[in-house]
């Protein structure tokens, strides 16, 4: 598969034998990552990336933000502490400051952790800095499409689970590489995103993981509006993309309802066993 975003490097997908986990390789080492984010178009990371796919993006994180928040309100009632660990340029942590909870982030980009302090109104974290924190201190932790970008994922799940309350939640969204535009697309499935994703989870291997940290599944969660934003980025740059785009956006979500809950990304959410 080629990294289309910014080195046009070929990297494969490749399946463990034993369990189906399935994973990047080769995956670059975590000091030499770094280069494969210096995007101007990586919206996460740039709050100004131009461009129609980076504007739908914008606009779609106006709804999306409103139902993480009420989600979150939902699962994690009182309204404590958060952490939003990879928390981007701070949006998410805005919102849900802004409905009352004690918030605190974790980002490894320098850019987006600057932008986000700014954000927020305070400072957010390093990558290392879980070490520091309480043991037990959150109600809830959230991880939006952070942890397949992990290299140390066992590592930093088990300081998570150490952080969380023992009736806290934790929420991860991932990508779902069993989804419908998953297989429609093949190697040009933009949620792939070698090598910046170096773990490809379908709901199997992501129920195993969780099992291994002793956590107990509570939910899985669709998030309907992947389908249409990772179809944009799929598609081949001619005329007619977007039309195309939304046309298999809303097959995939059809599909995922009829099948299982395959949605193209999809939330898992846990708590200690």
């Amino acid at each position: 598969m080629e990294d289309r975003t910014v080195s046009h490097e070929s990297f494969a997908v490749v399946q463990c034998a034993a369990c189906g986990f399935q994973f990047t390789n080769p995956r670059p080492a975590a000091a030499a990552i770094g280069p494969y984010y210096e995007s101007a178009a990586y919206v996460s990371h740039n709050s100004g990336a131009a461009g129609l796919v980076n504007q739908a993006y914008k606009v779609a994180r106006l709804f999306t933000m409103r139902r993480k928040v009420r989600l979150l309100n939902q699962l994690a009632p009182r309204r404590g502490r958060l952490l939003d660990y990879g928390c981007g340029t701070g949006h998410f942590l805005a919102a849900a400051r802004a409905a009352g909870w004690a918030v605190a982030g974790v980002e490894p980009n320098a850019a987006a952790r600057a932008e986000a302090s700014r954000r927020v109104g305070q400072p957010v974290g390093e990558e290392g800095s879980l070490a520091a924190l309480e043991p037990g201190s959150f109600d809830a932790i959230t991880l939006w499409h952070v942890l397949e970008h992990v290299h140390a994922l066992n590592e930093t799940l088990a300081q998570l689970v150490r952080l969380l309350r023992p009736d806290g939640v934790l929420l991860i969204a991932v990508p779902n590489a069993d989804s419908f535009d998953a297989r429609h697309y093949g190697a040009r499935w933009a949620a792939y995103d070698v090598p910046r994703h170096l773990y490809h989870f379908v709901p199997a291997t992501f129920a195993r993981l969780l099992k291994k940290h002793r956590l107990a599944l509570r939910a899985t969660l669709p998030m309907p509006l992947d389908a249409y934003y990772v179809g944009l980025l799929s598609e081949p740059p001619r005329a007619g993309s977007l039309l195309r785009a939304l046309r298999q956006g809303y097959a995939s979500n059809r599909h995922a309802a009829r099948h299982e809950g395959q949605y193209s990304s999809l939330l898992y959410v846990a708590g200690r066993a």
